[in-house]
């Protein structure tokens, strides 16, 4: 195989909604550069991208495939992405790798939420995009309706290169406004046959190129000036304008295909192959220091690993990206992330599960090696000398989350490193060891996400697990003032244990001075602060203790176990066993023993007085509330709402956003665990939605009642 130039390398990445076409448009893709000979289907379950058996058995895109194709004397290298918003991580992965988007919109449907969302991220990574409308011959296609959609919402830039003469099962022929030429297939696509435009055409074909022209000629000085002389432009003329203003973002270009039927395909790889931009045209990545890392073979070498896939008979796949740097095979690097030494052996073009073995890729191609020693996923190596490292691929937050276990117990070990693995090759699957809930919580972006990754588990490691709903992490805390003593005596021969504690607790409110008096019934206590602690809680919040000891009733060596014990229960509520949060304390009396006073004597004082001064404080259970943002379509916005209502959502707000309504809402946790899945129900799929941790809110009294139920019942049984 040849070895491709940076100036010879372009990098492409397939998006669009689920359902759009891509894995099909890649077969075409494949086909028509003399890959395959044969164009493969997701029924028959022999495509290139879709070659995982959880693909084969769900019949959708879990993973991206990386593909290459050499075309018009480039390396065309390809990413093809899963559709469904659940593994959006991969297409976020595959935009940061490639330099041009090319967005598939289903011509039925027209644009989705998923693909506005695709866009968003386009956008805030200042991607060039191109958007080819698949499925023109479907029953539903409506070419005008879609391209009016698109103006409304992606804006005046949306320019057609091509428009077809029908829509529906009769799709067979299309008007190129960039070559001003017809194109027109038989039943079976393949080779078109190129004609001049039709007579009763030419009018609308020829206002169309002159927007096109317009288009190409505003990114370009020269060419602009160009444009007012004559009043048109060559071919390479436009070609150039148009290179620049996808460059710029400043024309979305918009084809015309049948992935299917293998309709246009060719004709869209000519104008990836000779106008979208080349990997040295984008502006440069930038590295951990801020610094702008080029793509330049002769520079230091520099790879970032962006992907991980654990396949049959080969084990860990790594792919890679050169950054800087030309990498032949056998040479060894220094992973600058994790301090370690690797030896790249072999060196691989990948096309799906195919892998061409060559000895040298040059600065911005795309690649795999495979048995790496300690590579994870965003690793950066080097060369030795060179202390280049990037950290510039970010993830959404996980939307959906499922506590995990193994159905035998002493498989807990190996579930834990199947799962990390997991999380290697897709870093929205997040898995947390949580203290507080004693669960293993797996967040993800949805129900299908996890649900393969459950699929995975069983069926490729053989470790059957069980699902559950995640325990809340609520929070306990007190609104008033209250008072408590408690004494630990235990006798038991020898040396016993003795320690008496009396406090006062209150409500910590930051910055509010400490009462001199408090006053209970009829007693009034009077405070000398001698000291303080305050204790940041990891959880948030703070524990601020005040030692008001006078008269040496507790010896100050004491005082850290009693903290200790006020500890204890800040970390397991007495209410519900939740963590505790911003309370203080006021140490102020008590008693100890001559021999049988101790450390354990005191923390379980303190412990104590503490759980009963808390239990009087009219303690309330506190829980994490989110701000919620779901994108709809308006003929469903009711359903949404009227769903949100009964999940307890306050609504803070409505807005449209490009022809899509946007709620915004606070909605308790607790409510959302089957979110995704109810809103993909009420919408048809139709809808997206982002939540990010708002505060900590007081639960209603019925629901503060049941979990104190719950809790006891609980405590009951153990």
């Amino acid at each position: 195989m040849k070895v491709y130039q940076t100036n010879e390398i372009k990098n492409i990445a397939l998006l669009g909604s689920k359902g759009s076409g891509k894995t099909t448009l890649a077969e075409a893709m494949l086909y028509e550069c003399g890959v395959i000979k044969r164009r493969g289907t997701i029924d028959a379950k022999n495509t290139v991208s879709d070659y995982f058996p959880v693909e084969k058995e769900y019949g959708y895109s879990v993973f991206s495939t990386v593909f290459y194709a050499e075309f018009l004397g480039k390396k065309l290298n390809v990413i093809d992405c899963p559709g469904a918003d659940d593994f959006v991580g991969n297409a976020i992965t595959a935009l940061n790798m490639t330099d041009t988007g090319v967005i598939l919109i289903d011509s039925e449907y027209g644009v989705e939420v998923g693909t506005q969302n695709i866009f968003r991220t386009t956008a805030s990574l200042k991607k060039p995009v191109i958007f080819a409308l698949n499925q023109l011959d479907g029953e539903k296609a409506d070419y005008d309706n879609v391209i009016e959609q698109m103006r409304e919402i992606f804006g005046p830039k949306v320019t057609p290169i091509q428009y077809p003469l029908s829509c529906g099962p009769g799709f067979n022929a299309m008007i190129d406004v960039l070559l001003m030429k017809k194109y027109s297939w038989g039943p079976d696509g393949g080779v078109p046959t190129i004609e001049e435009i039709p007579e009763e055409e030419k009018e609308r074909a020829q206002e169309l190129h002159q927007q096109l022209v317009e288009a190409a000629a505003e990114n370009d000085e020269t060419l602009m000036e160009k444009f007012f002389e004559q009043g048109h432009l060559t071919e390479d003329e436009m070609r150039e304008g148009i290179r620049k203003g996808l460059v710029d973002r400043s024309i979305f270009p918009v084809f015309c295909v049948s992935a299917l039927k293998d309709m246009g395909v060719r004709r869209m790889m000519e104008f990836l192959g000779n106008v979208v931009p080349f990997v040295n045209d984008m502006p440069a990545p930038v590295d951990t220091e801020g610094n702008e890392v080029k793509p330049d073979s002769d520079g230091p070498l520099s790879i970032f690993m962006f992907k991980t896939t654990v396949e049959p008979h080969i084990g860990e796949v790594q792919y890679f990206k050169v950054m800087s740097g030309t990498l032949t095979a056998g040479v060894d690097l220094d992973n600058i992330t994790r301090g370690s030494k690797e030896r790249i052996a072999q060196i691989y073009c990948v096309c799906g599960q195919i892998k061409t073995q060559v000895d040298k890729l040059c600065a911005g191609d795309i690649g795999a090696t495979v048995k790496l020693k300690d590579v994870r996923t965003g690793n950066t190596l080097d060369e030795k000398g060179c202390e280049i490292a990037f950290d510039f691929v970010k993830y959404p937050a996980p939307k959906y989350q499922r506590a995990v276990r193994p159905v035998t117990e002493s498989d807990a070990e190996k579930l834990n490193a199947i799962l990390n693995r997991m999380h290697e090759e897709d870093p929205t699957w997040e898995i947390e060891q949580s203290k507080e809930l004693k669960q293993t919580i797996l967040s993800g972006q949805g129900e299908f996400h996890l649900r393969t990754l459950k699929w995975r588990v069983e069926n490729n490691d053989k470790l059957p697990i069980i699902f559950e709903e995640p325990k809340i992490p609520y929070r306990e805390t007190i609104t008033k003032a209250a008072r408590a003593d408690y004494r630990h005596k235990k006798q038991s021969g020898g040396a016993g244990q003795f320690g008496e504690v009396h406090l006062i607790i209150e409500p910590y409110v930051e910055g509010a001075p400490v009462p001199d008096t408090y006053k209970f019934g009829n007693q009034e206590f009077k405070m000398s602060v001698r000291d303080t602690q305050e204790i940041p809680l990891s959880w948030g919040g703070k524990l601020v203790v005040h030692n008001c000891i006078v008269g040496g009733a507790i010896d100050a060596r004491f005082i850290p176990a009693i903290v200790k014990g006020l500890m204890d229960r800040m970390e397991q509520g007495p209410l519900t066993g939740s963590y505790a949060r911003d309370v203080r304390v006021c140490i102020y009396d008590g008693k100890m023993h001559p021999v049988d006073s101790n450390e354990i004597s005191f923390r379980l004082a303190g412990r104590n007085a503490f759980s009963e001064a808390f239990r009087n404080a009219n303690p309330k259970v506190l829980e994490p509330i989110y701000d919620v943002e779901v994108m709809v379509p308006s003929d469903v916005m009711g359903d949404v709402m009227s769903d949100l209502q009964g999940r307890r959502a306050i609504i803070m707000g409505m807005s449209s956003e490009n022809g899509f309504e946007k709620i915004s809402a606070k909605v308790p946790l607790k409510e959302m665990s089957s979110y995704s899945t109810a809103l993909s129900s009420i919408t048809g799929g139709r809808s997206s939605f982002t939540m990010k941790f708002a505060s900590y809110e007081l639960v209603p009294g019925d629901v503060q009642e049941k979990l104190l139920k719950e809790y006891s019942e609980q405590n009951s049984e153990e």
